[in-house]
């Protein structure tokens, strides 16, 4: 099973020394809005400006007006906040990055040079440095019996003791147009998903996830 240092370059994250306490991403989850609201106050006040309470905007960020910041969220340097994006709170946002119009974030880390650029729904999952969403993805979060979630790697399962997880994407993943993410993904560094894909389990890292569930190494 993938560990956070298999997934992820903590070099590009903010939440370098809060990710580092845990062995596997999704413990991460519980506790992100404290940790935002605690790394909020240590911000250097002449880089982030506090807009609202405990809402963190980099004085380089672009935010459209039409946006919601719901707190606790900082948003990075650099970053774009487009149109009608809705962060709901207890979302770092790293350098960067693009959150696109009609995009949701909820309880996320989007390490550095995330794209969620157009339409898609990012809830208690981790994207890694360089991971982008096409357009229509989304993360499921909640299993449809709302029972607890289990990673399944092969006949390797761990349980979780959580109800809400979405996705883990290690760094420079792609993952395709209108694919959804069940509860529970895993997919390794460097590996794209086809467009309208419907993913679930883990993808090994360096791997091409195909419309129909067969996963290939890339060449």
């Amino acid at each position: 099973m993938y560990t956070i240092h298999d997934l992820y370059d903590l070099d590009h994250t903010l939440a370098k020394d809060y990710l580092s306490q845990f062995t596997y991403p999704w413990e991460a989850l519980k506790g992100i809005k404290d940790f935002i609201i605690a790394l909020g106050e240590t911000l250097d006040k002449n880089e982030y400006e506090e807009v609202s309470e405990h809402v963190w905007v980099h004085k380089t960020a672009t935010v459209f007006s039409s946006a919601y910041l719901g707190a606790p969220c900082i948003i990075g340097p650099r970053t774009e906040v487009r149109q009608c994006a809705f962060i709901r709170g207890s979302a770092l946002v790293g350098a960067d990055c693009v959150v696109g119009n009609s995009t949701e974030l909820k309880n996320v880390i989007l390490f550095d040079h995330v794209q969620t650029p157009h339409y898609n729904y990012v809830g208690d999952s981790i994207l890694g440095y360089y991971s982008h969403t096409g357009a229509g993805a989304i993360t499921s979060n909640v299993k449809s019996d709302k029972k607890l979630i289990v990673i399944h790697n092969g006949d390797e399962q761990i349980e979780t003791g959580l109800k809400k997880i979405g996705a883990m994407l290690g760094d420079y993943v792609e993952v395709g147009c209108n694919s959804v993410l069940n509860p529970g993904t895993v997919i390794g560094r460097h590996s794209n998903v086809y467009p309208t894909s419907c993913v679930r389990g883990v993808v090994p890292e360096g791997s091409i996830w195909k419309n129909d569930g067969t996963v290939v190494k890339k060449r």
